[in-house]
C-alpha cells in the first residue's frame, strides 16, 4: 500500500488516490514593500505554494521557478505588493448576528484584509467565525480573539449580556468576573480552553490583581491584552505588570488626570488642564518611556474616538467621551515620538455601503494628524500588528516561511497612504480574491456596525 493511502487509512480519514502537489504560484515582478521597514524593491517576485510563501527573489532569478509543471504566473509589472493588512481591533459578535459578521469580514478581505483580532465578543460566535474563515468556507481574514477578566462590578453592563446569553454574565470561560478570591491558575486555563489567542483585561480590576493575572498568563503561554485604565487600575499599573498590548490612547491621559475614575461606569472625562497649550505631563512621557522599554504596544484606535466626538457634538446624547479628538490623537503622536509601537486597530466599522472598511480612515488618521511616515503606518497595520495577534511568525512581512498573505496595489502607498485603497487583489493563506469580484452591499444582510461606535 502506498505510504500516503496507509496514512489516511490509519487516521481514519478520507482521502484521495493521491496526493496532489500544493499549488505553485510565481507573482512576478512588482515593487515589494515587505513589511518590515526595509526599502521598496522594485523588479522582485513571490514565490508561493499552497499556503506558505517559499521565495522571494529578483525576477530576473524567478524565471527558472515558472519552468515547474503547473506553476501558475501573475504578472505584477508595475504594481506594488504589500503583507496582508491587519486590524487590531474589531468586535464582530456584540451581540452575536453570524450574517452582519460574514458581510463585514467579506468587505474587510477584498480590501486587503488579511487578519483580525476580536476583542472580546460572545465566543461561541466568533470561534465557529474563526474556524469558517480558517478553513476557507467563508471569505474572510483569520479571526484572532480574547476571552475577558474583568472585577465583578463590570458584568451588570448590557453588553456581558448580550454576549453570553443563555448563561450567568462573569461565570462563562469568556467572559470572567474576577477578585481576590479567584483561582487565577484555573481562570487562565479556562480562558485557554476557549481557544482564545489572549486575555482582555477589561474594566474594574485593582492594580495588584491586573498584577497577578499578567504574571499567570505567560506562564501558562497566553498573552495580556490591557485597556488604557482598568479603573481604579490605571495605565502605569498596566505597564508595570508588563501587558503585551494596551488599547486605546484616550484613557492614556487618566495618568495625569486630576480626578481618576474609581471604576469602569463612572463616566468622568479626563481632566484635559496639564495638556494645556500643547503640554505634555511627565507622567505620560515616562509612561510611554517605559512601555517603548518593554515592548509593549499601543493599539491606539484614534479613529473610534474621533468619531465619538464628532457624533457626542452633533447629537448631544450617549456617554460624553472621555477625552477630545485632539488628545486621543496628539497622545498617540507622542507615542510614536517616544518609540512605542503602533498598531492599527479600529473598534468600529464604517456603514453598509462604504466601499472600505474602517481600517483605511485609521491609516489616515496616522499618516496625518499623528504624523508617522506611510513606511511605519504601513508597519502598523502588518509587522507590529501581526505582533499584537501574537503571529510575528507567520504573518505581518513577506518573507520564505510565512503565510502567503499579500496585497496587490495599482499605486504606491509609500507616495500616499491613501494609495492602499487602490488595492487589486488580496491573496489569504495562497488564495486570490480578486477585488473587482467585490461590490459594497452586494449581498442580503446588512452590514456590522452603523458606522459609528462608543469607545469601549
Amino acid at each position: 500500500m502506498r505510504r500516503d493511502l496507509l496514512c489516511c487509512c490509519l487516521l481514519l480519514l478520507p482521502c484521495a488516490a493521491g496526493a496532489e502537489e500544493p499549488q505553485r504560484t510565481v507573482y512576478r515582478n512588482a515593487v515589494l514593500i515587505d513589511g518590515t521597514g526595509a526599502p521598496a524593491r522594485p523588479g522582485t517576485s513571490v514565490v508561493v505554494e499552497g499556503e506558505r510563501i517559499v521565495a522571494v527573489l529578483p525576477d530576473a532569478k524567478a524565471k527558472a521557478q515558472v519552468k515547474t509543471k503547473g506553476t501558475q504566473v501573475v504578472d505584477l509589472h508595475g504594481q506594488y505588493v504589500i503583507p496582508g493588512l491587519i486590524d487590531t481591533h474589531v468586535h464582530l459578535a456584540t451581540p452575536p448576528d453570524a450574517a452582519e459578521a460574514k458581510k463585514a469580514l467579506r468587505r474587510q478581505l477584498y480590501s486587503g484584509v488579511t487578519a483580525v483580532r476580536s476583542m472580546a465578543d460572545d465566543v461561541r460566535s466568533v470561534a465557529e467565525l474563526s474556524r469558517e474563515a480558517l478553513v476557507g468556507e467563508i471569505p474572510s481574514p483569520d479571526i484572532h480573539y480574547a476571552a475577558l477578566m474583568a472585577g465583578p462590578g463590570f458584568f451588570k453592563d448590557p453588553r456581558t449580556i448580550a454576549v453570553t446569553r443563555g448563561r450567568t454574565p462573569g461565570q462563562t470561560p469568556w467572559m470572567q468576573a474576577i477578585d481576590d478570591s479567584t483561582d487565577l491558575v484555573l481562570a487562565v486555563a479556562m480562558a485557554r480552553g476557549t481557544s482564545a489567542d489572549g486575555i482582555k483585561l477589561y474594566a474594574d480590576m485593582p492594580g495588584p490583581l491586573l498584577a497577578k493575572i499578567t504574571a499567570e498568563a505567560p506562564r501558562q503561554g497566553i498573552p495580556v491584552w490591557a485597556h488604557g485604565a482598568v479603573f481604579p487600575a490605571m495605565p502605569a499599573d498596566d505597564v508595570a505588570a508588563g501587558v503585551d498590548v494596551i488599547s486605546h490612547s484616550c484613557p492614556l491621559a487618566y495618568e495625569a488626570s486630576a480626578h481618576k475614575p474609581a471604576s469602569y461606569h463612572e463616566r468622568t472625562p479626563v481632566d484635559e488642564a496639564p495638556f494645556k497649550d500643547g503640554a505634555m505631563p511627565a507622567s505620560i512621557t515616562d509612561l510611554f518611556a517605559s512601555m517603548a522599554a518593554r515592548g509593549i504596544i499601543l493599539d491606539a484606535t484614534n479613529l473610534v474616538y474621533v468619531r465619538h466626538v464628532e457624533e457626542y457634538a452633533r447629537e448631544k446624547k450617549g456617554t460624553p467621551p472621555r477625552c477630545s479628538a485632539e488628545l486621543t490623537l496628539r497622545l498617540t503622536a507622542q507615542a510614536f515620538k517616544q518609540g512605542v509601537a503602533i498598531s492599527s486597530g479600529t473598534d468600529g466599522d464604517n456603514p453598509d455601503d462604504a466601499p472600505f472598511p474602517s481600517l483605511y480612515d485609521e491609516l489616515d488618521l496616522l499618516a496625518g494628524p499623528v504624523g508617522m511616515p506611510p513606511m511605519e503606518v504601513l508597519r502598523a497595520a502588518t509587522a507590529t500588528a501581526a505582533r499584537a495577534l501574537g503571529q510575528e511568525k507567520t504573518m505581518g512581512t513577506i518573507e520564505p516561511g510565512k503565510l502567503a498573505n499579500l496585497v496587490v496595489l495599482a499605486q504606491d502607498p509609500l507616495a500616499d497612504i491613501d494609495h492602499v485603497r487602490s488595492v487589486t487583489e488580496t491573496v489569504k493563506r495562497g488564495v486570490r480574491y480578486p477585488r473587482s469580484a467585490f461590490t459594497a452591499g452586494d449581498t442580503d444582510s446588512k452590514a456590522n456596525g452603523s458606522g459609528t461606535h462608543t469607545p469601549d
